[in-house]
């Protein structure tokens, strides 16, 4: 059996997102339904809405930094209850039998994982659909606790910006005693500084705009770097145990190699494209450097990059916006007019469209 929801989709690539309903299944046995409070609007959204990565099934309801409150738990559920505060991230399932979902990574699934929204249900083959919507139905397993001590409107993107920097910060173990650069000051760049600052890592922010200064140091930057500016750029060489590049379209790798230590590692969390231009391999080989990719998170750690922003209280930046505005969000996103994530009120949902 399935319930008619409302929300907001895509009905093609080129049309603008407008009010929409579609069907959810009833609960399984291990689900968890959850009433929808507030979805942060991910870049992410934009590219699937508008199809440019060549896979999405029109209609797309967007959505997957999700917080609500529980109203009804299957019969197995047994972690969570109705009145809990929940999120639903990037991942509603996945194989839980591989190597990689043994770990609780199962960003990594060697089957795929099950996407929160354009993606198949891998036991009854229905539809996905995201957080633009009153309503949403998932296994416990996926489930996320929002801590005492979160904000539930800036605790949306943690579930996607937040996972995404948390997760290679913490797998390179980044720590007191090093130095780290945040490339870009966006949705990603914005937590990389202060999950970064929080760990207790020397900080510096990478940017390729003048004036970012001031933002920069009370997001937890010690330093800035313009990016552009040659003298600035030598000043930094061989200077960082860890980049952190949030940067979304291509862009020359090289300069912020040159600027590593010793084994320092340039990871990449924004871009998704070939690297171009190439990167030359002299800047890896002379000082044993490495590039490397990371892909949002797992649900454990998940939990506990949640845990860790309630201890530090450490909330993304978030502009509140009506879910009817939507499509002057992502005009704007594409301007980098917001600072630094907007998030819907669900509520707005309930008024005339």
């Amino acid at each position: 059996m399935t319930v008619s929801i409302r929300g907001y989709a895509a009905q093609s690539a080129s049309t603008p997102l407008a009010p929409h309903s579609f069907e959810r299944r009833e609960p399984r046995a291990d689900d968890v339904a959850i009433d929808i409070l507030y979805c942060g609007v991910c870049h992410s959204d934009i590219h699937q809405a508008r199809n440019e990565w060549g896979n999405s099934v029109f209609p797309v309801v967007p959505g997957h930094e999700i917080v609500g409150r529980v109203t009804a738990v299957g019969a197995q559920v047994s972690g969570f209850k109705p009145g809990d505060l929940v999120g639903v991230g990037c991942l509603v399932d996945s194989c839980q039998h591989c190597d990689a979902c043994a770990q609780g990574l199962e960003q990594y699934c060697k089957e795929g994982p099950t996407f929160t929204y354009n993606s198949t249900d891998r036991h009854d083959g229905m539809r996905t659909y995201g957080g633009y919507s009153e309503r949403i139905v998932v296994s416990q397993k996926f489930v996320l606790r929002i801590p005492d001590g979160v904000d539930p409107k800036a605790a949306a993107p943690l579930l996607c910006a937040g996972i995404t920097t948390w997760s290679p910060l913490r797998h390179w173990k980044v720590g007191k005693g090093q130095k780290v650069a945040v490339v870009g000051l966006g949705g990603l760049g914005h937590m990389g500084l202060k999950f970064a600052k929080a760990m207790g890592a020397d900080v510096t922010l990478f940017t390729r705009s003048p004036g970012k200064e001031q933002e920069a140091r009370r997001l937890g930057a010690d330093h800035v770097v313009l990016s552009t500016d040659p003298q600035q750029m030598a000043a930094v060489a061989g200077n960082f145990d860890f980049i952190l590049d949030t940067v979304p379209h291509q862009h020359d790798l090289n300069p912020y190699l040159a600027t590593l230590k010793l084994d320092g590692v340039h990871v990449l969390v924004g871009l998704v494209e070939p690297i171009d231009p190439p990167t030359h391999a002299g800047n890896l080989i002379f000082g044993r450097r490495s590039i490397a990719g990371s892909l949002i998170g797992g649900i454990p750690e998940t939990q506990e990059m949640l845990d860790f922003c309630a201890e530090h209280q450490i909330n993304a930046d978030v502009e509140m916006i009506n879910i009817q505005d939507i499509n002057e969000a992502y005009a704007r996103m594409l301007k980098s007019d917001v600072r630094y994530r907007f998030v819907i009120d669900v509520a707005s949902l309930a008024k005339a469209a």
